[in-house]
C-alpha cells in the first residue's frame, strides 16, 4: 500500500467580495517534493485560464498514470521507446445522475520506438498499460485510448 497527499490552500483575500459570481477561485497545490502548482475553478465556473483546473489534472493525471504504466510495460519487454507524447481530451457534462462530472477521458498517445512492434503487439501494450493504470482503475469515467499512429 502507498498513501500520497497534498496541502490545498485557498484564502479570502482582505477586502475581497466572497459572492458566487465574483470570489477568487485561485489557489494552490502544494506536494511533497515541494512543488506548488498554481490551480484555479475552470473559466466555466468563474475560474481562471491561466491556472490548472481540477478537471484538467484529472484527465493529466490519467494520461501521466497510463504513460508511466506503458513505459514500464515496454522497459520490461525490452522495448526501447523514443518518445511518447499524449493530447488527451475530457468531457465533463452530467452523467446518468443528472450530476457534473468527467463521463469520458481519450488518451491519444503517439508513441515512437527505436523498432517499431508490430499494430497487435502495440495494442496489447496499450490495453495493459489501461489494465494496470492506478488512476484509470480509479475512476468511473470512461477512459479510452485511441493511439495517434
Amino acid at each position: 500500500m502507498s498513501e500520497y497527499g497534498a496541502t490545498v490552500a485557498w484564502h479570502l483575500a482582505p477586502d475581497a467580495s466572497f459572492e458566487y459570481e465574483n470570489f477568487d477561485r485561485s489557489h494552490e497545490w502544494t506536494f511533497a517534493g515541494g512543488e506548488v502548482v498554481q490551480a484555479s475553478a475552470s473559466p466555466e465556473f468563474f475560474g481562471s485560464a491561466n491556472r490548472v483546473n481540477p478537471d484538467e489534472a484529472v484527465i493529466a493525471a490519467t494520461a501521466s498514470c497510463h504513460m508511466l504504466t506503458f513505459l514500464s510495460i515496454a522497459a520490461k519487454q525490452h522495448l526501447k521507446v523514443l518518445s511518447y507524447v499524449d493530447r488527451p481530451q475530457g468531457v465533463v457534462e452530467k452523467n446518468e445522475d443528472g450530476r457534473m462530472a468527467i463521463t469520458r477521458i481519450e488518451l491519444r498517445p503517439r508513441v515512437v520506438f527505436e523498432t517499431d512492434p508490430e499494430t497487435a503487439a502495440l495494442k496489447k501494450l496499450h490495453d495493459a498499460a489501461h489494465r494496470n493504470c492506478f488512476v484509470a482503475n480509479s475512476l468511473r469515467a470512461e477512459v479510452v485510448v485511441q493511439p495517434d499512429d
